[in-house]
């Protein structure tokens, strides 16, 4: 039997997709998705959780200050509008990258609340630099999205769980934005083919 000359080419599947890009504070993850939704060849939206819990003015329950009843209530909110905007986009023929620092340790907050919200094909992806480099891109930042060392450091600590995840990691930390939107477009290809991501 002759094989033959070249394997057949195997295709992504067409149509929008829905990706979930994870990581804690500092990693730059809406930096990221921002810069990948705007260079996509296709239609693409991006929604960034933290902007959304912050459509609350009066009344905003400021994780900073504690978590509560009150944050999580309007996390789950925030969530949910997240996942309902997405949704739509999706019916629409309008991809869609959302940014939230999901906990691998809590699960009522955790990855399955967007699963059910958005549904089992969104591709969820993991942005893990190194805690020197979260700490350097923490103090960039102004307002209440900048934390205190010790908030990051915690953070960053918690986040070490997604590596027995099974979900695709990437360590930005010597990357700029251009080449993390790069490794992104890798590992969602592999992710949409079915491949093992490396």
């Amino acid at each position: 039997m002759q094989l033959p000359a070249h394997p057949p080419r195997q295709h992504a599947p067409t149509g929008p997709i829905a990706v979930l890009l994870i990581g804690p504070a500092g990693a730059g993850k809406t930096t990221v998705a921002r810069y990948w939704a705007e260079r996509r060849p296709t239609p693409t939206a991006h929604i960034s959780l933290d902007d959304v819990r912050e459509w609350v003015q009066s009344g905003f329950a400021n994780p900073q200050s504690g978590w509560n009843n009150a944050s999580e209530a309007q996390y789950r909110l925030a969530r949910r509008t997240c996942g309902f905007a997405c949704r739509n986009y999706l019916a629409n023929g309008i991809s869609c990258i959302i940014d939230d620092a999901v906990f691998p340790d809590r699960p009522a907050i955790g990855l399955g609340g967007w699963k059910r919200h958005i549904g089992p094909g969104m591709i969820p992806v993991v942005l893990l630099p190194s805690l020197d480099s979260v700490l350097r891109r923490n103090a960039r930042r102004g307002g209440n999205r900048r934390l205190g060392d010790e908030e990051v450091a915690r953070i960053h600590g918690r986040m070490a769980g997604w590596y027995n995840s099974g979900l695709p990691i990437i360590d930005n930390s010597s990357l700029d934005v251009a080449g993390t939107a790069a490794e992104l477009d890798r590992v969602i290809l592999a992710r949409l083919m079915g491949m093992p991501v490396r």
